[in-house]
């Protein structure tokens, strides 16, 4: 059987892409908590409407930058 072209020369990701994928998954994990949390938070302070979109969504932006810096932070420690 045939070895595949280019079969000896493949290269895995980069340091930068494993660092962008940790950050990204970081986000999403940060995104959904804050949207669980915060739509918690916000509909116990009675928000409703456009209050509780907004609530949310500021609480999921925070929440996934954080969660995803600290992601990308210990994915640049392992590279």
């Amino acid at each position: 059987m045939p070895m595949p072209a280019g079969y000896g020369n493949q290269q895995g990701p980069t340091c930068f892409d494993k660092v962008k994928m940790g950050f990204m998954m970081g986000m999403c994990v940060g995104m959904a908590s804050g949207a669980i949390f915060g739509g918690f938070g916000a509909l116990r302070y009675g928000l409703r409407g456009k209050e509780l979109v907004q609530q949310v969504g500021k609480v999921m932006v925070q929440g996934g930058g954080t969660f995803g810096t600290f992601m990308s932070i210990g994915t640049g420690i392992r590279c």
